[in-house]
């Protein structure tokens, strides 16, 4: 019994450390050339096309996007036809205790203020890998996909893109 409770413990406080690890901050953080970002910004907006008809749908963007991704993104977006609101400091809450709070608390308010469907991203790297992954949360939903860099440089999916409810 006291082997049960034990096991019950570690399992719940793992599954506590691996929600903190998802809600941390969002933004690029990989280290990937000009041509790489606009290449996966491309690439997820493709994919964002077959989830969500453009001409129909608002994004509110979360974060400023002043990478090179979020740049390509937001210029990616529009160009196939979304309505994009950049993200602006002002019409963030001001005070949250912890990131799950803010960004329950950005979404909320995204979803009172103005009408569309919240648009967060991160771009990271594995350090020991020639990997790029790009994650796109869209409200509650968020996609993920691996991009691999050959050897003449170039960047190519690493897998499908994977969509968690």
């Amino acid at each position: 019994m006291r082997k049960l409770m034990m096991s019950a413990v570690v399992v719940a406080a793992l599954a506590g450390l691996a929600g903190c690890a998802t809600q941390g901050p969002y933004g690029n953080y990989a280290g990937a050339s000009l041509d790489a970002n606009k290449t996966m910004a491309d690439a997820t907006v493709t994919q964002l096309v077959s989830l969500y008809p453009p001409a129909r749908t608002r994004f509110n963007l979360q974060q400023p996007a002043t990478d090179a991704y979020g740049a390509a993104l937001l210029t990616a977006l529009r160009d196939k036809g979304y309505s994009v609101l950049e993200y602006s400091p002002q019409t963030q809450p001001a005070a949250a205790k912890s990131a799950s709070e803010a960004a329950t608390a950005n979404a909320l308010t995204a979803a009172t203020s103005t009408p569309g469907l919240a648009l967060r991203y991160v771009v990271d790297s594995p350090e020991s890998m020639s990997l790029y992954r790009v994650t796109v949360q869209v409200g509650p939903q968020s996609i993920s996909r691996a991009f691999v860099v050959a050897t003449n440089g170039k960047l190519f999916p690493a897998g499908a893109w994977v969509r968690k409810e």
